[in-house]
């Protein structure tokens, strides 16, 4: 943990609010820079990334050059393989012969990178930001004020409950608090889960492998038609560049709200791999007898309730138009993540643009302030910079580009063209 420093008396170029991947690779890519002095506050103790979904194996779905910052600096020492060079294991890395690094490998690369870093200030609540004689004034639990002439917020996409969930009661969880929770859950003689992505599969894949040890009905509904996996073809991957960016920016709101929902396979999907070891798990616990499951497809929640320690679902079959029931005791909800705006905002919100949909207005440049350039974002920009927005493998060039919005020149190249099809006519 990082010890708090005395209250701050400098005038920064820029705050950053969060240190999620994002901003933890912007202040990578800004500690080089003499010209531009940024902090970045976060308010937990420690650097920490889904530590609940650190299933055994478990790993990224973008390779290892998606780190905080080769695609914007190959030469820095906060790589991914510089990390690994420290650590002893470059060349094990090199004789696996994968490059989808472990998810719990790249949480301690975060670890590994932020604990080399002076501009980092963990367990620092920001409680408030305003804005006084052209400065964003960013107070915090402790009292301290840091002022700067930019923002670059960074607070993350927080767990999703849906609707139907909220007050609910009894014990179910997000799937973000799946593995300190697993032992509690497989004591149940039921465990439903709900939801369709990535996260999703991990966990029935989980729970599926350890069915006959514990003996419970294990469920997997999902609203989609099928289980969808992500589609990583090669042609459809420079839907992440820059070009496509360019388009999709500047296409009407409401033609980019409609594309969203069609966009949620080329970043929501099941690693294929994933979805054939499940089917290949169920083939073979089936040779012994039926298995204690169900896949339930078309399936949307509509409703729920709690009652003496028993879910009862309440799901309508979409196609069919019908509705039924399932009860279980067990809960656990892979219904993903949803930006939020941060309360800490509020006095600062006539200074901040929206559209009509009342989310940000993110620029190009991803600011979401009325001048254009001092307030940025990072993530929770689908709606305007479509499937770009929560891949780590545009963190850096994001970065870039709002590193050199701060500077006024460009420190590191920022690429303009890089797929070789046609986006717009």
């Amino acid at each position: 943990m990082t010890a708090r420093p005395e209250a701050p008396t400098t005038t920064y170029d820029f705050v950053g609010i969060g240190l999620g991947p994002f901003n933890l690779g912007l202040a990578c890519l800004t500690e080089p820079i003499a010209g531009l002095e940024g902090v970045f506050l976060d308010s937990k103790p420690d650097f920490e990334w889904h530590a609940g979904m650190f299933l055994e194996g478990a790993h990224l779905q973008t390779p290892f050059l998606s780190d905080l910052v080769t695609l914007a600096d190959p030469t820095s020492p906060y790589s991914f393989l510089n990390y690994l060079k420290e650590r002893g294991r470059l060349y094990s890395f090199y004789i696996r012969e994968n490059f989808y690094p472990l998810r719990v490998e790249y949480d301690d690369y975060c670890r590994w990178a932020a604990g080399k870093l002076s501009s980092v200030r963990f367990g620092t609540t920001v409680t408030e930001v305003t804005y006084e004689d052209e400065l964003y004034a960013v107070r915090t639990a402790a009292g301290d004020v840091y002022r700067a002439r930019h923002l670059v917020l960074g607070t993350g996409t927080p767990p999703h409950v849906p609707d139907a969930c909220r007050d609910l009661g009894g014990d179910f969880i997000h799937n973000s608090r799946y593995l300190p929770h697993k032992a509690r859950l497989q004591r149940k003689r039921s465990i439903t889960l709900v939801g369709s992505g990535q996260s999703a599969a991990e966990i029935y894949h989980d729970l599926l492998s350890e069915i006959d040890v514990h003996g419970y009905q294990l469920n997997w509904v999902t609203r989609s038609p099928r289980f969808f996996p992500l589609e990583y073809t090669k042609l459809t991957l420079e839907m992440t560049s820059p070009e496509y960016i360019d388009y999709y920016h500047a296409l009407p709101e409401a033609t980019r709200y409609r594309l969203t929902d069609r966009h949620k396979g080329l970043f929501k999907g099941i690693d294929g791999d994933l979805i054939n070891e499940i089917f290949d798990l169920l083939y073979r616990k089936n040779l012994g007898g039926p298995v204690p499951t169900r896949l339930l497809t078309n399936s949307a929640l509509t409703g729920a309730r709690y009652e003496n320690g028993t879910y009862t679902l309440l799901l309508r079959q979409e196609e069919q138009g019908k509705d039924y029931e399932l009860t279980s005791e067990g809960l656990v909800l892979a219904t993903g993540y949803r930006y939020a705006e941060p309360e800490f905002l509020r006095p600062v919100r006539d200074r901040l643009r929206y559209d009509s949909h009342g989310n940000f207005d993110i620029a190009r440049n991803y600011s979401v302030d009325v001048t254009g350039r001092g307030v940025f974002l990072q993530n929770a920009g689908v709606h305007t910079h479509s499937i770009t927005s929560p891949d780590l493998g545009m963190g850096a060039y994001r970065n870039a580009y709002i590193i050199r919005e701060l500077l006024g020149t460009e420190y590191y190249p920022v690429e303009k063209t890089i797929a070789f099809q046609e986006f717009a006519v």
